[in-house]
């Protein structure tokens, strides 16, 4: 702001010396050229009272004229048959520039006054000089000036700019500083007001992240409990133990989603990343929405290498491939595929299904599902994605085709990375 503000002051400084200047420049040079003129035309008529006199009772010579010169002048004398009878002064350039006055003397000749333009051009800067002079010294005083001013205009600004800054980074507690630009005054203000607003509405999100997590971990673990002791009954038929078994295991991981989605939330680290043997990862996910699948006609296919072992955060993963399966059987069409590769520094995910590849623009923004769009779905799971080091995208395929990219370690070894592995 410091620099345009000095732009502007120091583009309209200069234009008010500018327009006061340049015609003032004009002004005095024709002033000059205007005396001396006049000056060479008195002098001019006195020659032309002199000469005849002279004339009359001595010769007009050369000794003569050059008495009568002045400085940069040149004379010259004609006779009344247009000879040159005596000339004085240096011969001059012939420029244009030269004042040339001729005077015809009563008894026939002619006297030639000139001054050269040489000389009237240093009059010219001469009385030219003290103008250019005071200007600069106008221009340099008044840049002082506009620094001055430019610096404690801006200064507000960049206060309130470092204001924003801290209240960006979370810091809430800013006090209102008192500025005398209305301007300025008006933005503390406002930052003031958006830092107590933004402190409550914090405060109410952290409240409800600690209720939420508790009020959904007492059910699920009543729930759990409930389950678990029916597996327990002797009455129980081992085909509904089973069932029972893979309820407990789905409810811990939603135990484990609830409480990784409220880390997300409150900015935690979602866990460690571990090395977990991604065709198995992939087949977990595949199994969980299989029996979805077939309601729908459909079928989910897994096609990783049987040894490809990657550094993740399996829980988060494990939601992201969550997301996009439901999002693929919800929205897409045809079967659905699932694959893993190593590619280099990272790891590459991709969930596939055989419909036309979305051409919305803001699929991983937050909105509000209406039966036809994604809602916050691929939202959360751009934003886990980020969580856990990697991305997700949208592929340029045809087909619908979502990309989750994960970093990571240089060696590729768990262990050697001292990153611990999942326990089988």
């Amino acid at each position: 702001m410091r620099e345009r503000l000095l732009i502007a002051f120091g583009t309209l400084i200069l234009v008010i010396i500018a327009i006061y200047g340049i015609p003032r420049a004009y002004v005095l040079a024709d002033e000059v050229r205007a005396a001396e003129t006049s000056r060479i035309e008195r002098s001019a008529d006195l020659l032309a009272e002199l000469l005849p006199e002279r004339a009359r009772h001595e010769a007009v010579d050369q000794e003569y004229l050059t008495g009568l010169l002045a400085e940069a002048e040149h004379l010259e004398y004609l006779d009344p048959s247009g000879e040159v009878v005596a000339t004085a002064g240096d011969p001059l350039l012939g420029d244009g520039t030269d004042i040339t006055v001729v005077r015809d003397l009563p008894a026939g000749g002619q006297v030639t006054v000139s001054r050269s333009g040489a000389f009237i051009q240093e009059r010219i800067v001469d009385s030219v000089t003290p103008v250019v002079v005071i200007g600069v010294l106008l221009s340099l005083s008044a840049g002082f000036v506009c620094l001055i001013m430019a610096r404690r205009l801006s200064r507000p600004f960049r206060e309130l700019a470092g204001t924003a800054r801290e209240l960006g980074a979370g810091r809430f507690d800013i006090a209102e500083t008192q500025y005398r630009l209305p301007e300025a005054q008006a933005i503390a203000t406002a930052l003031s007001s958006s830092a107590s607003q933004l402190e409550e509405l914090l405060d109410r999100e952290r409240q409800f992240a600690a209720n939420a997590s508790h009020q959904l971990r007492t059910p699920i673990t009543a729930l759990r409990l409930e389950l678990e002791d029916l597996t327990y009954w002797p009455e129980t038929a081992p085909e509904v133990a089973q069932g029972l078994h893979h309820a407990l295991g789905e409810l811990d991981r939603l135990s484990a989603a609830v409480t990784e989605l409220l880390d997300l939330a409150r900015g935690r680290r979602l866990g460690e990343p571990v090395g977990v043997n991604l065709a198995e990862l992939l087949e977990a996910a595949a199994t969980r929405w299989a029996r979805h699948a077939e309601d729908l006609g459909r079928s989910i296919e897994v096609r990783v290498p049987a040894d490809l072992v990657g550094v993740v955060r399996e829980g988060p993963v494990g939601q992201i491939l969550d997301v996009l399966i439901e999002n693929a059987l919800s929205h897409g069409r045809g079967d659905v595929t699932l694959r893993a590769a190593d590619a280099a520094s990272h790891l590459r995910i991709e969930v596939q299904d055989q419909g036309a590849r979305p051409q919305r623009a803001d699929l991983f923004e937050r909105r509000v599902s209406h039966g036809g769009g994604e809602g916050i779905g691929l939202a959360v799971a751009a934003e886990l994605a980020t969580a856990a080091g990697g991305s997700l995208r949208l592929d340029a395929d045809p087909r619908t085709s979502f990309v989750l990219l994960l970093s990571q370690q240089p060696e590729g070894d768990p262990a050697a990375a001292g990153i611990p592995a999942r326990a089988e």
